[in-house]
């Protein structure tokens, strides 16, 4: 089955859903395990022959794995710019997958909770996100893919090493565990670096919406575990796992507070940022995302009644610079793409579709 990247504009993955376990500051939890082929180069060494042959074998493995339904299968090196970073933003590929050369695809399930990449850094990288704070279940999905896959494919594996991966800080299980959490009380108070500070101690990473080298947008911020050799997958995920509540219940502590000690000034703040994207006729992507931040504080707060969770999650990922020109089905240039922007930040808040025009 093919991708119908239109069908996509007007739905959203489960994960943007809001329904998910203390989904109210963790947006989501992914687990993927990156893996290659034993007898084939990794693809850093592989010339696009045999990156072919690889694509070849693994697309038809992909396509018939029984996780969520049937996959859709894509030839990301067969799609336009546009559609690739629309990709990217919808967190299915990774920027590596979307910006690299020669025969590469991507399975992804109907829910989007399952994503399979080929010829990455690795050969195969295997994703499992879910809405809220899931890592167990995505624990048991990743894992029974990856065991259905490997009982087809024989993976480049040592004893003594554990899975074999292209970047050093990957071998051993190839396992990362992540949940990107939204933490604006703390960016707020400037406590978000002790958060930070205490992380780094225990070798857990902090990251921005995409990923390495990516910006903390909208106060979103993916922690994730940095080794992967000489623990098993469960220890690392339960690492994760025991860390995770911590921030979770500091967040809400100091929203608390804040609610407590300036409920007028933080009822200000979000009513602001709910009147500017209601009415703005021209709006930045990074305006947006401090906006919609604001507001999904708000709505966590009640201190905004009227409005779904998932509108806002969707908006995030809706508003970013390819999902619009899909939208509007042409390409826009910054300045189109801000009043595009606003009209469908508009239009979503007030119920109404958004027409293409």
């Amino acid at each position: 089955m093919s991708l119908d990247f239109d069908a996509l504009t007007r739905t959203s993955g489960e994960w943007l859903r809001g329904q998910g376990p203390d989904s109210d500051i963790v947006i989501s939890s992914r687990i993927r395990l990156a893996r290659n082929v034993a007898q084939y180069p990794f693809v850093g060494r592989a010339d696009d022959g045999v990156r072919s042959e690889i694509e070849s074998l693994l697309r038809d493995k992909i396509e018939d794995l029984r996780a969520d339904g049937r996959m859709n299968y894509v030839r990301v090196d067969g799609l336009d710019d546009l559609d690739r970073r629309f990709l990217v933003e919808r967190q299915l590929v990774s920027r590596e997958l979307a910006e690299g050369h020669g025969a590469r695809g991507v399975g992804i399930s109907r829910e989007e909770t399952v994503s399979l990449m080929i010829n990455e850094e690795d050969h195969l990288r295997i994703q499992v996100l879910r809405s809220g704070f899931s890592l167990d279940e995505c624990w048991n999905q990743i894992d029974a893919v990856d065991d259905e896959l490997e009982s087809e494919v024989t993976y480049a594996f040592s004893d003594r090493l554990g899975y074999l991966t292209a970047c050093p800080t990957n071998v051993g299980t190839g396992i990362r565990v992540s949940v990107m959490l939204h933490l604006p009380a703390l960016v707020l108070t400037k406590e978000i670096q002790k958060v930070f500070q205490a992380l780094q101690k225990i070798s857990l990473a902090v990251r921005g919406l995409y990923g390495e080298g990516s910006q903390a947008m909208g106060d979103f911020y993916q922690i994730s575990n940095q080794v992967t050799l000489g623990k098993s997958e469960t220890q690392l995920v339960d690492n994760v796992k025991d860390v995770v509540p911590n921030i979770v219940n500091y967040e809400r502590r100091v929203r608390s507070a804040l609610v407590k000690e300036n409920r007028q000034s933080l009822h200000d703040q979000v009513a602001r940022a709910y009147g500017i994207l209601k009415n703005a006729q021209t709006i930045s992507s990074e305006e947006t995302m401090h906006l919609l931040s604001s507001l999904r504080m708000g709505i966590n707060l009640e201190l905004i009644d009227d409005l779904e969770m998932s509108t806002v999650n969707e908006l995030f990922i809706h508003t970013q610079p390819a999902h619009l020109q899909k939208i509007r089905q042409q390409e826009l240039d910054t300045a189109e793409r801000n009043v595009a922007r606003a009209t469908y930040i508009r239009q979503r808040l007030s119920g109404s579709s958004f027409e293409h025009n």
